[in-house]
């Protein structure tokens, strides 16, 4: 009834362009990071350091700002208020480290002000948890079973997975634009040197919209081929 798997419609309109965005957004990350993590900046402060500027700068003294294993596996926790920084960013003083460092502190800041959008998402993430797990088992046991409104549930849960990455792109902008102004107006950086900072985060900012374009495209797909955009699509 709908061949996900074999359709050219699927690897024309979705699998091509979600392999291109990803690949390219991973490019220009890669590319600007390891730019960037080779250029010192002339204050010489660490991710780690900049991070608790900036922390201590907004009345912030609870987040616990510790190492992690991984390369560009940066990120803040909510629940256990921890600010993981990876290795190379958090003993380096180099534009890339203190750009992801200020970013990771912006989710803290946003965390301490109510910042409605990182509230929503943390909401949604035991939903997209159970959505993750159980959209690809439906979509495929609707598909191999031939049963629309088992197919409709998969999608309906894979749906909370675009809703979810939809909700985090304000999240990222909005921490990547504190950073960018804080780092400068906290000293950390001096203004000439916030152009690498920007083009670190605007390059990580791309993963996230390619993956949220990604999603978005297959849930489109889904709905086309369930007929419930564009007719009914259903194979005969």
């Amino acid at each position: 009834m709908f061949g996900f798997m074999i359709d050219p419609m699927y690897l024309l309109f979705v699998a091509l362009p979600c392999l291109v965005m990803s690949g390219v957004a991973s490019l220009m990350l890669k590319s600007a990071y390891h730019r960037y993590s080779s250029v010192g900046t002339r204050n010489g402060y660490t991710g780690a350091q900049a991070a608790k500027i900036l922390l201590e700068r907004n009345g912030i003294y609870d987040v616990q700002i510790v190492p992690t294993h991984g390369v560009l596996s940066d990120h803040y926790n909510p629940m256990t208020k921890t600010l993981a920084l990876s290795q190379d960013v958090f003993g380096s003083n180099s534009v890339a480290a203190v750009g992801i460092a200020c970013h990771e502190a912006g989710h803290a800041i946003q965390h301490a002000s109510s910042y409605a959008p990182l509230w929503v998402r943390s909401a949604l993430v035991p939903v997209v948890g159970i959505g993750s797990n159980l959209s690809g088992i439906l979509i495929t046991m609707g598909f191999v079973m031939n049963m629309k409104p088992l197919l409709l549930i998969g999608v309906m849960a894979f749906g909370t997975i675009v809703l979810f990455q939809l909700v985090t792109l304000p999240v990222e902008f909005d921490a990547s634009a504190r950073a960018k102004r804080l780092c400068v107006e906290a000293g950390i950086i001096y203004e000439d040197e916030r152009t690498g900072v920007n083009r670190v985060l605007n390059a990580a900012a791309l993963t996230y919209v390619a993956a949220f374009a990604g999603s978005l495209l297959t849930l489109l797909y889904y709905l086309v081929r369930l007929g419930l955009i564009g007719g009914d699509r259903r194979d005969e």
